[in-house]
């Protein structure tokens, strides 16, 4: 199955800075999984809630699936993450203590499982954002001046 696609969030990569990963399971319906392998997915301000001793991502937005049959999909529904039941509870205490937030980073498939990476965060500022872009259009600058050597 090398079809599969693996979504990134950019977007959370430009507002967040990541201090820890994490590889989560998620629930899904049949015809999300099949909208999910056809790349129709969005994560736009999307976050991970913990709630009485589970873990769910907010936000996030699985399209419909076309050939869905006469099952209705809501798009827009909190999905539960698959975590260990100490993992919870770490990103629940670190969450209330700091101010850090948990944000999904990829969905990709593995083994034929739907995984979700999500990254415990903090928010950047946007002098952070700026100095983030500045350095990274450097980089870019440099590494094409170098290929064209």
């Amino acid at each position: 199955m090398a079809d599969t696609p693996r979504i990134d969030n950019r977007k959370a990569r430009q507002y967040y800075e990541f201090l820890e990963f994490f590889e989560a399971g998620i629930v899904l319906t049949g015809p999300e999984v099949k909208s999910l392998r056809a790349g129709q997915v969005s994560f736009g301000d999307s976050f991970v809630e913990c709630r009485e001793g589970e873990a769910f991502v907010v936000g996030m937005r699985i399209a419909p699936y076309d050939r869905g049959g006469y099952v209705l999909q809501e798009p827009d529904r909190d999905k539960k993450l698959l975590l260990h039941h100490r993992e919870i509870h770490m990103l629940a205490t670190r969450i209330e203590q700091k101010g850090l937030t948990v944000v999904p980073v990829k969905i990709y498939f593995k083994h034929g499982k739907v995984k979700l990476e999500i990254a415990l965060a903090r928010g950047r500022k946007l002098h952070d954002q700026r100095e983030e872009l500045k350095r990274r259009a450097e980089s870019r600058d440099m590494e094409r001046e170098l290929a064209r050597r």
